[in-house]
C-alpha cells in the first residue's frame, strides 16, 4: 500500500510511526527540512522536502499510483487544497486535518465530488474525548466500542483498592461474578506495557486498563477502591475551538459549564454563541478569580489553552482546591505519559487522537474502529471477523495469537460476550483486541479471511 503523507508535524509523525510498523510504502512531504531529517533519523520513510500542492512535487513521487492521500499539515485550507489537487492526479483516497466545523457537518455540499474523501477535527475529537472522560470520571481513560456495548476503561490503582498484590487469576477468581478482562498494565515510573497474564501482579500506582461489558460498569468501582463520581459543575479554562466546542457538548447533556476566557473580544464571542454557558472575562491563572468563582464547588476542571504547561499548572492548581477530576489539554506528545505521576486525571492531546482517527482508515483486515489509550503506545481494534478467518478454526488458547496483543471481548448480534481461552470466535462476530505496535500486522493476519 502507498500512503503519502503531507506534514510532518505532530500528527504526521504519529501517523508515520503507525505505519513504520508495518510493510507500507509511505511517502512525507513538509517544507521544514528539519523535521524531515527527525523523522529520517527515527522511522523508516522516504522523506521529500518541498510544498505538498505543487503539482510537480507530487507527480514526482508517483501521485497517480498511491493509495491513500493524508493531508494533515498545520493548514486546513492547505489540507483542502493538497486533497483536490491530490485527486485530480489520481490517489485513489484522500484525507484532510479540517477545523471549519462548517465543512464538517455541512450537508449542502458533496465534498467528495471536489476530492476530499474524508475530513477529520482534531478539535471536534479533543471535544468528545473530554466528554466521554466526564461521563465515566472515576476513570482516567475510556473508549466505547458499539456504542457502549463494550468499554475500556483506564484507572489508577490506589491503596484502597482490594485487588492490590493479587494475580490477574486470583483477582478473576475473587470476583468471578463480575464480567471484566484486564487487557494491559503500565507500571508506575516505567514505559513498558505489559500485556498480563494469568500470573501477573496488581501493583499499587499501576495504570490499568479493563475491557468491560456495559451491564458491568458499575460493579467494576469496587474493585478497582473507587467510587462513582457524578460530575455536574464544570469549569473551562480557555475559550479555543476545543473549549467552546467542549462546552457546547457538555451544556447539551446538561452539565453546568463556567468558561473563563482572557480575551475580552473572544469572551465577548464567547457569551453570545454559548447561551447555555456562562463566560467569564479574566486570567484562569489568577488564584482570586478562581476563588471568586466558586473553584472548590467544580465537580471537574478542563485546560484547554494554548499553552501546555498553563493547562497542567491550573489543573494542579484546581486538585489542590478539591475538584475531584481533572483533564489537560497539551500539545507536547512527551507529556501524555505523565499525568498519573504529577497528579492530574487526564492529559490529552489533539493530535495523537487525530492520529489514530485517521489511522483506522489505512488499515486493512476489516478493521471497525480504532482507538488510542492516552498512557499507552497501543491502539485498541475493532475487528469484524471475517468467514473463513484463522480466528474462526480453533478456541482462543490454542490460537497462535501473539503475546503483545489480548483479546479483549467479543459482540456477537449486539450481545456482550467475554472471551476468554476457552471461547471460539465466529464469522460476523466484532473483537475487541488490545495491540502493541509490533503485533499489529500478525493480528491483522489472523483476522483476514485469507484472500489477501
Amino acid at each position: 500500500m502507498k500512503i503519502i503523507i503531507a506534514g510532518a508535524g505532530d500528527v504526521g509523525f504519529h501517523l508515520a510511526k503507525l505505519l513504520s510498523y508495518e510493510a507500507q510504502d509511505t511517502y512525507v512531504i513538509d517544507l521544514d527540512g528539519e523535521k524531515l531529517d527527525y523523522l529520517n533519523n527515527h522511522l523508516d520513510v522516504i522523506t521529500k522536502k518541498g510544498d505538498a500542492t505543487s503539482i510537480k512535487l507530487l507527480k514526482e513521487i508517483g501521485i497517480s499510483s498511491a493509495d491513500l492521500l493524508l493531508a494533515v499539515t498545520e493548514s486546513p485550507n492547505t489540507n483542502f487544497t493538497i486533497s483536490v489537487i491530490g485527486k485530480a492526479l489520481g490517489v485513489k483516497k484522500t484525507i484532510a486535518r479540517i477545523s471549519n466545523p462548517e465543512f464538517l457537518k455541512n450537508p449542502c455540499i458533496n465534498f467528495k465530488e471536489y476530492g476530499v474523501d474524508f475530513m477529520i477535527s482534531p478539535e471536534e475529537l479533543a471535544a468528545e474525548e473530554i466528554k466521554l472522560l466526564l461521563n465515566q470520571s472515576s476513570f482516567n481513560d475510556t473508549v466505547a466500542f458499539e456504542n457502549g456495548v463494550f468499554n475500556i476503561m483506564g484507572t489508577t490503582l490506589g491503596y484502597k483498592s482490594p485487588i492490590l498484590d493479587l494475580t490477574v487469576k486470583e483477582a478473576k477468581d475473587k470476583y468471578s461474578l463480575v464480567d471484566f478482562i484486564t487487557i494491559a498494565i503500565k507500571r508506575e515510573g516505567t514505559s513498558q506495557t505489559i500485556i498480563p497474564r494469568g500470573d501477573t501482579e496488581y501493583k499499587i500506582n499501576d495504570q490499568v486498563y479493563f475491557s468491560v461489558p456495559k451491564y458491568s460498569i458499575d460493579k467494576l468501582y469496587p474493585i478497582i477502591g473507587k467510587e462513582h463520581i457524578d460530575i455536574k459543575n464544570v469549569m473551562i479554562l480557555g475559550g479555543s475551538r476545543v473549549g467552546r466546542k467542549t462546552a457546547r457538548k457538555l451544556c447539551k447533556d446538561n452539565f453546568k459549564v463556567k468558561l473563563i476566557e482572557k480575551d475580552k473580544d473572544k469572551a465577548m464571542q464567547l457569551a453570545e454563541d454559548l447561551r447555555n454557558t456562562l463566560v467569564i472575562y479574566g486570567d484562569g491563572r489568577d488564584l482570586e478569580l478562581l476563588e471568586e468563582e466558586s473553584i472548590r464547588e467544580m465537580d471537574a476542571f478542563v485546560a484547554v489553552t494554548g499553552d501546555s504547561e498553563t493547562n497542567i499548572m491550573s489543573c494542579l492548581v484546581a486538585k489542590s482546591k478539591g475538584v475531584k477530576k481533572t483533564v489537560a489539554l497539551v500539545e507536547n506528545m512527551d507529556y501524555i505519559n505523565i499525568s498519573q505521576t504529577i497528579g492530574i486525571d487526564t492529559l490529552i492531546n489533539k493530535k495523537l487522537i487525530a492520529a489514530s482517527n485517521i489511522f483506522r482508515h489505512i488499515r486493512k483486515g476489516e478493521i471497525v474502529a480504532l482507538a488510542n489509550l492516552h498512557n499507552v503506545d497501543a491502539e485498541v481494534f475493532e475487528f469484524e471477523v471475517q468467514p473463513n478467518a484463522k480466528v474462526t478454526k480453533k478456541i482462543i488458547k490454542e490460537l497462535r495469537f501473539p503475546r503483545e496483543a489480548i483479546i479483549g471481548g467479543v459482540i456477537r448480534n449486539g450481545e456482550a460476550l467475554m472471551s476468554f481461552g476457552d471461547f471460539q470466535l465466529q464469522s460476523g462476530d466484532k473483537a475487541i483486541v488490545f495491540c502493541l505496535p509490533e503485533a499489529i500486522t500478525t493480528v491483522e493476519d489472523l483476522f483476514n479471511n485469507g484472500k489477501s
